[in-house]
């Protein structure tokens, strides 16, 4: 079956592309680091050299694409659309690529703006593509409840008819790689592969220790474990993990003590299995939705769009 679609996860630092056909099927994906900090100034350029792999797609094929992409460190800033507009409308506003070769129809997701109380603000870009999927997925059924979406920067989003009511940016992701890069922690965290970091012990107990209050507080608590010996280094990463990952989770306890019932996780397995654990330690029930099959789901409602326009 010819490609009839190409949608591209276009992140910071990575970029994973899919290559749908007419029945919405994936063919073919490429995952690279070609991300927007790489891309800076080349966007179009390195867009067609991507495209090159793929000669069995015609220009005709559109290109959708989502994140970083289109924001200010991005190819082309789209702005935001408003929390209060239904998610499965953002097939109705894509942004045409300005400078797309003629002929082409090459598109960016709007990211998302939620506003609350007291001149609150939050955004996500690229993230709201994934609850787009987790819709199409779910069907009315999921139009309601709390979603997670961990990361280097975790959402966590509370739909309401099918659209944001409210959103919370945690850096925990972010946190956890400078915490091990730099500073006074970082020599016991690196005794730990950060992709071997386990969902043990020491995890356990820093998301109950998260429960004490300030994180900076209970972050310093882990060097003083080390120095002491309370600790040994090769636990410290997990440890801190466990603290950063439970204060997501003390907090959302916190706002979400009157309503209860499951959180829907959608991640990559290793990142999703730590804060199921998380939420098994609190007494929370989770969900996980394959991060992947959630996104090919997106593409294909995102798909179906463009064929209508």
């Amino acid at each position: 079956m010819p490609p009839a679609f190409i949608g591209i996860d276009w992140g910071t630092t990575h970029r994973r592309a899919s290559l749908l056909a007419s029945d919405g099927a994936l063919l073919a994906q490429q995952h690279d680091d070609q991300g927007a900090l790489a891309c800076a100034g080349r966007f179009g350029e390195s867009l067609q050299t991507l495209l090159a792999q793929w000669p069995e797609a015609d220009n005709d094929v559109p290109v959708v694409m989502a994140g970083m992409v289109g924001s200010a460190l991005g190819w082309q800033e789209v702005p935001y659309v408003d929390a209060a507009a239904p998610l499965r409308q953002l097939g109705a506003r894509l942004a045409p690529v300005r400078d797309a070769p003629a002929g082409r129809r090459w598109a960016i997701v709007p990211g998302v703006c939620w506003r609350g109380e007291h001149g609150s603000v939050d955004v996500m870009r690229g993230e709201e593509t994934q609850l787009l999927g987790a819709l199409q997925q779910l069907g009315t059924a999921g139009d309601e409840g709390c979603y997670l979406l961990p990361g280097t920067h975790s959402k966590w989003v509370r739909l309401r008819g099918g659209a944001v009511a409210s959103l919370r940016t945690c850096m925990s992701g972010e946190l956890f790689a400078l915490l091990r890069e730099r500073g006074t922690l970082s020599g016991a965290m690196k005794t730990t592969p950060v992709e071997a970091v386990p969902d043990g012990v020491a995890f356990a107990r820093g998301i109950a220790d998260a429960a004490d209050g300030v994180l900076s507080h209970t972050l310093f608590g882990a060097r003083a474990r080390v120095v002491t010996g309370a600790m040994p280094a090769e636990e410290a990463a997990a440890y801190v993990s466990g603290l950063l990952l439970g204060s997501e989770w003390h907090e959302y306890v916190r706002l979400d003590a009157s309503r209860g019932g499951v959180v829907r996780v959608i991640g990559e397995p290793a990142l999703a299995r730590l804060h199921a654990q998380c939420a098994a330690q609190l007494g929370r029930k989770v969900e996980l939705l394959d991060a992947r099959a959630v996104q090919l789901a997106a593409w294909q409602a995102l798909r179906a769009s463009m064929e209508i326009r």
